[in-house]
Order: C-alpha cells, then structure tokens, then sequence
C-alpha cells in the first residue's frame, strides 16, 4: 500500500468534515484510480470523507478485468473492510473499432465474460461499457451493426443478471445525450442503460445540460459521472476542478432526482493538477459535497 504524503493526508484531514448528511440520498463515490491506483489507499480516502461508493476501472496498475481473479476477491475484501460498495465496474469492453473479423469479436465477448465474472465478485450488477470508438462519427451506416451487438451484449449480460450501461465519451458512436438516445431507442432491452457523462457530451459540442439531458428516459440512464469542464477561447473543453468551470452540477442532479434518479454517481475527477491526483481529487470533491449539500 503506497502511504499518502503528509500534505495529502492534511489535505484529506480538512475537507472530510464537509461531507454532508445529504449523502443518505445522493449515492456518490469516487473513481477509485483517479485518487490512487492502490485500492487500500483509494478506499481509505473515501471512508474519510464519509462517502460509501466507488466505481473501481483500474487497480494495482492494472483495468481490473486484466487482474486475476484472487486480486478482485482481495479487492472486495479491502472494499467491505472500509464500508465501500462497488458502484460499478468500468471496463474498456467495446471501446475499440468496429470489429473487422470473427477473432477481433471474439476477444470483446472474452472481455465481456471477465467483466461479468469480476461484477459478481464486485457484488455490482452494472458494467460501464462503450458503443465503439470511430474518426467518423457521421458514418450511419455502421449503426446497424453497432445495435447488433449491443443487443447482443445486453442479452449475454442478462444471463447473468447484469445490466451494461454504455458511456458517452468523446472518440465514440455515442458521444452526445443526442446520439445515447437514438441507440437506447433502437436498443430495447431493459438492463442496457447508460452511464450518462454530460462533461463527456459537452466536450464533443453538445450543450449537455438541460439540452442532451432533455432527450435522454432517465429510467435507462443506470449511473452518472460527474466533474467540471471550460471552454478555452478556440472553443476546446478542457477538464478543471469543480466550480472552477461551467457546468452546472446542482441543476443536472436535482434535474435526475426530480426525475426519480436514485441510482448512482462518480466524481471522475479527470482535472490534473501539479499537486497530485489527491489534491485534485480532494479539491473537487470539497466543491462537490458542498453542491449535494445544496440538493
């Protein structure tokens, strides 16, 4: 276990006590990686900040569909020690082109099986998948393939009773709350959702928040990420410390609760300071707080 500096731990020491009562309600974690990739040290930051969730992508270095099997179970174990549910796995399935052959296929539907095994051990039932990654996002015509796997996917998840939940993100068929909606309207299956990511969206030029978000069934959205971006003056989003930049957190989730939303959210920090992933982390998460506070 790396232990955390001394100004980390001052850091950590002075924001926990923000954590509001409101958090009973507003089911909040922590992308576990984007505090440190040592999971003991991850979760023992979140305890101290009184948060109950974490969504757990990469651990000890490694996606942790890529960990064996003993090293998940160790991981439950260091979760349950220190009060943390896994909120859901993120994993890199489908986050590829479009398969051009059987064999490229084959290994996202093995990713696939690894991601659902590691769910269980995780006691999760949802996985954050993709929608396929492309340089053309106007190619309609690879759409109908792309609901064909999906659905694929969502029926093997089923199986095992386990929802996908598909994030927008930049690079993807599905970036914008406009292009998520249009899949889960040709995608009907009940445990394929979304991981709805406004800051994602507005940074492939959709204005997520109350435009793309208006466009989305909230029921099919399964989990939410949350952080804080800007525009530059040449009209690129870059990530920065929540309410440091323009989007509006307090309306997006009373906008969700009103909606019925009592599903989960991520702080996925993103912002990179010269200070260290904790300092980051812990600054936005102070802000954060403070906004749920508000809800």
């Amino acid at each position: 276990m790396r232990t955390l500096t001394r100004r980390e731990l001052l850091v950590a020491s002075a924001l926990a006590p923000l954590a509001a009562a409101s958090l009973s309600d507003v089911k909040l974690g922590v992308t576990t990686d984007e505090i440190d990739e040592d999971l003991l040290t991850a979760v023992r930051f979140l305890s101290g900040f009184g948060l109950g969730y974490a969504e757990i992508r990469s651990i000890w270095g490694k996606y942790n569909t890529a960990q064996p099997l003993d090293r998940i179970r160790e991981a439950r174990k260091i979760c349950d020690e220190n009060g943390i549910r896994v909120s859901i796995e993120g994993t890199g399935f489908f986050k590829v082109a479009l398969p051009a052959n059987q064999a490229a296929l084959d290994e996202q539907w093995a990713l696939l099986d690894a991601a659902m095994e590691r769910a269980k051990v995780f006691a999760t039932d949802k996985i954050r998948v993709f929608a396929f990654t492309t340089n053309q996002p106007g190619e309609k015509k690879d759409y109908a393939r792309i609901y064909e796997l999906v659905r694929e996917a969502a029926q093997r998840a089923r199986r095992s009773g386990l929802r996908l939940a598909i994030e927008n993100v930049g690079g993807s068929y599905v970036s914008t709350g406009a292009q998520a909606a249009e899949l889960l309207k040709n995608v009907k299956e009940d445990n394929l959702g979304l991981t709805w990511d406004p800051n994602n969206a507005a940074a492939s030029g959709e204005r997520p928040f109350p435009d793309g978000y208006r466009l989305l069934d909230p029921v099919r959205i399964f989990h939410v990420h949350l952080r804080d971006y800007r525009h530059l003056p040449g009209g690129k989003v870059e990530w920065c410390a929540v309410g440091e930049g323009e989007f509006d957190n307090l309306g997006q989730i009373r906008a969700l609760r009103k909606d019925g939303y009592k599903e989960t959210f991520t702080l996925e920090t993103h912002w990179r300071s010269p200070k260290g992933k904790v300092y980051a982390t812990a600054t936005s998460l102070k802000a954060l707080l403070q906004v749920v506070d508000k809800v």
